[in-house]
C-alpha cells in the first residue's frame, strides 16, 4: 500500500504522539511496578491527547478473541504480545521489559517498542537490548525506494547473528498505517534480492527480537503471549518508518 503526502503528514503526527507515550511508559518501568497500572497509563495519555489506542480489541487473523489491552507487556522469557489489561505481576530488579504499543491518530495507525531494564541488569541483559536496538537500525539503514523485503531481513540478520543471539524468525514485521498488520510480511532474516520490492510511500514496522538461546518459541495459553522454549530472555525494538527515494525516515519519534 503506498501512502499519500497527506497520509503520511498524518502519520508523522500520529508517530510523534505514540513515541511521546511509549517513552512516558518507559519511565514507569521501575522495580515494584504492577503491569496492569502501565496499561492503565498508555491508555489514559493516548485518550488525553484524543487518540485511540490501537491494539484495544484488535483481532489478528488466527486468534479466537480480540487482544484485551491497550499495551504489550512482555517480561524476561516472554517475547511479545504479553497480555497487561488485569496483570498483576510486579517487576522486579534485574527484569527486562518489552513494552509495545499502537495508535490511531485521525485514523492511522502507527506502532512501536522498546525495551528496558528495570533498575540494575546484568551484562548480558544489557547486551542483549543493544544488538536488538542496534539491529532494527541496521534494518532500517537499507531501507529505500526499490529495497526487498529479503535487503532487511538480511542486514538485521547479518549484524545479529555474530553477537551470538538467536533470532526469533517466526516473528516480524509488516505493513502499517490504515491497519495494525498489512502486506507484506517481513522476516528478520533473509537473502539479498529477494522477497517482495518495496516503494516509496510504503509505511512498515520492523520490528527484531532477539533472544539469549534458542529462536524457538511457543505460544502461551493466553493466546497471544509468544515465549522463548528454553525460558531465555529476549528483546524487542520496533519502529514506524515510511520508505523514501533515498531512504527511510523515522515516523515513531519525537
Amino acid at each position: 500500500m503506498i501512502y499519500t503526502e497527506d497520509e503520511i503528514e498524518i502519520l508523522r503526527e500520529g508517530g510523534k504522539r505514540l513515541a511521546f507515550v511509549l517513552n512516558e511508559v518507559s519511565k514507569k518501568v521501575v522495580s515494584g511496578a504492577v503491569v496492569s497500572d502501565l496499561n492503565e497509563f498508555a491508555e489514559k495519555l493516548i485518550y488525553d491527547g484524543g487518540d485511540k489506542p490501537a491494539f484495544l480489541n484488535y483481532k489478528p487473523e488466527g486468534a479466537d478473541f480480540p487482544y484485551p489491552a491497550s499495551l504489550c507487556v512482555s517480561v524476561n522469557e516472554e517475547i511479545v504480545h504479553g497480555i497487561s489489561k488485569n496483570n498483576q505481576r510486579i517487576l522486579k530488579e534485574g527484569d527486562i521489559v518489552a513494552i509495545d504499543l499502537g495508535l490511531i491518530h485521525r485514523g492511522f495507525v502507527t506502532d512501536m517498542a522498546m525495551t528496558v531494564g528495570v533498575g540494575k541488569i546484568d551484562s548480558e541483559a544489557k547486551k542483549l537490548i543493544e544488538k536488538t536496538k542496534q539491529a532494527l537500525h541496521e534494518g532500517i539503514r537499507v531501507v529505500k525506494h526499490g529495497v526487498t523485503t529479503g535487503d532487511i531481513g538480511f542486514a538485521i540478520s547479518n549484524f545479529a547473528r555474530p553477537s551470538g543471539f538467536g533470532i526469533v524468525e517466526d516473528l516480524g514485521g509488516h505493513g502499517v498505517g490504515k491497519n495494525v498488520h498489512e502486506e507484506p510480511f517481513i522476516p528478520n532474516f533473509g537473502r539479498k534480492g529477494t522477497g517482495e520490492r518495496l516503494e516509496k510511500g510504503t509505511v512498515i514496522a520492523l520490528e527484531p527480537m532477539l533472544s539469549e538461546g534458542t529462536k524457538k518459541i511457543y505460544l502461551d495459553d493466553d493466546g497471544y503471549t509468544f515465549k522463548t522454549a528454553d525460558g531465555g530472555r529476549s528483546a524487542h525494538f520496533e519502529h514506524t518508518i515510511v520508505i523514501t527515494t533515498n531512504g527511510a525516515e523515522i515516523l515513531t519519534k519525537l
